[in-house]
């Protein structure tokens, strides 16, 4: 028996309509700021979440370093806290899940450097962690948050947040606008991408 998805599909489609009229993009702007900033200085930017969000982070690190960064003489530099597995099992088994990113931060994060946190409910306490550790230093945060945005929101010098209870339309506008700021700069930047 054929089940009949399409009234939900289209329930979910129209709500992401709803979700997507909802992002400012000034707040959007401001985060791409930052990030050409970090550039423009030859910094890292330093990525990071959890579940969804640590895909999210992971597949536009790629998007920044071959990407955009194909055909440039500067490349830009983003690093993905949780790409490498063995590194954050070894500090969740032996320190703390909690800490997992802010241990990695520790020693590697520079003057100048950008962190950037990805957190649907803006509640992760393991990304609150690093980007409390990165401000300590003097360093500034961006973030990605959905919900009601949480600490991460209030924490961020640069946050856009997407007010939608929903983790997979907030995971879903994540990439969306990850993918926009990366086409974006990159059209800006002389290389636009495929």
């Amino acid at each position: 028996m054929t089940m009949d998805f399409s009234q939900d599909l289209k329930n979910y489609f129209d709500k992401m309509k709803t979700v997507i009229d909802s992002i400012d993009s000034e707040q959007v702007q401001s985060a791409m700021d930052a990030i050409m900033d970090a550039y423009r200085r030859n910094s890292t930017v330093f990525i990071f979440g959890n579940g969804g969000s640590a895909s999210t982070a992971s597949h536009i690190v790629c998007d920044f370093n071959k990407g955009i960064s194909m055909g440039l003489d500067d490349k830009f530099n983003f690093v993905c806290l949780n790409d490498n597995i063995a590194t954050m099992m070894a500090i969740s088994n032996d320190i703390s899940y909690d800490k997992v990113f802010s241990i990695q931060l520790e020693g590697r994060l520079k003057k100048g450097d950008l962190v950037f946190g990805i957190s649907g409910s803006g509640n992760s306490k393991n990304v609150i962690n690093a980007v409390e550790y990165a401000k300590s230093r003097g360093n500034e945060a961006v973030s990605l948050t959905g919900y009601d945005g949480g600490k991460l929101n209030e924490l961020s010098d640069y946050p856009i947040h997407v007010p939608v209870n929903d983790m997979q339309k907030a995971e879903d506008s994540h990439m969306m606008i990850l993918h926009a700021m990366a086409q974006v700069i990159a059209k800006n930047l002389g290389n636009p991408m495929c």
